[in-house]
């Protein structure tokens, strides 16, 4: 099946999620999530409307950006090591997802040259291989983001446990909202993005409140 007609198939799930949950389509916004591939297919995805995209490693975006558009946008959605902080603050992201440490926003924040949007990553459901603070961490993390000069926090992001039933994942899309609505009053930081639901459960995710879903295979195939 074409690109774009995984494309309009992901949009009518988004719409169904968005009505059954009492949402405005526009409270949600799609990440075309281009990890691993080439070029060619994300030109394929802006040919067919799509605007922004999702990339793991700052490297292979570097190496595949500048073959793309220049009309798209990027973020960077996979684990970000402090010492890769000066080319993902290059200015090739709009918005950085995964920033778990104070060590990765005050290199992001030395080495950007403008102002860059930032999620912290949070893991929720405690899992040993998950990537992000413990929640108990994320208030420290958002005061540090806020004592930054040019990083901005925007909101929180989580990747949940895979399980083959998308339902089992609601408890901790969930689990997210409550501590956002629990960091905002704590912080006074408004955070009004939660980036949360890949291909398999961003129904859910919609329904507890993501702003961003990342979303791959559902679009681009099976990698």
């Amino acid at each position: 099946m074409a690109i774009k007609e995984n494309l309009e198939i992901v949009e009518k799930r988004i719409c169904a999620a968005c009505e059954k949950a009492g949402r405005k389509r526009d409270e949600v916004t799609l990440v075309a999530v281009s990890k691993t591939k080439p070029a060619e297919v994300v030109i394929e995805a802006a040919d067919a409307g799509q605007i922004l995209f999702g990339e793991n490693k700052v490297q292979e975006a570097q190496n595949k950006i500048p073959l793309c558009p220049g009309s798209l946008q990027w973020h960077l959605i996979g684990h970000l090591q402090s010492n890769k902080a000066r080319m993902a603050a290059s200015g090739i992201f709009r918005m950085i997802h995964s920033v778990d440490s104070e060590k990765l926003l005050r290199a992001l924040d030395e080495y950007t040259a403008v102002p860059l949007p930032v999620l912290i990553q949070v893991n929720v459901s405690g899992e040993g291989s998950k990537d992000g603070c413990p929640p108990d961490e994320a208030a420290a993390l958002i005061e540090a983001a806020n004592r930054c000069s040019k990083v901005e926090v925007h909101g929180l992001m989580t990747i949940p446990p895979f399980t083959p039933d998308p339902e089992k994942a609601r408890v901790h899309f969930s689990n997210l909202r409550k501590l956002r609505d629990r960091l905002q009053q704590e912080t006074g930081t408004p955070l009004p993005e939660l980036s949360m639901g890949m291909s398999h459960d961003f129904e859910i995710a919609i329904e507890e409140g993501a702003t961003f879903i990342r979303v791959g295979s559902d679009i681009f195939g099976s990698r």
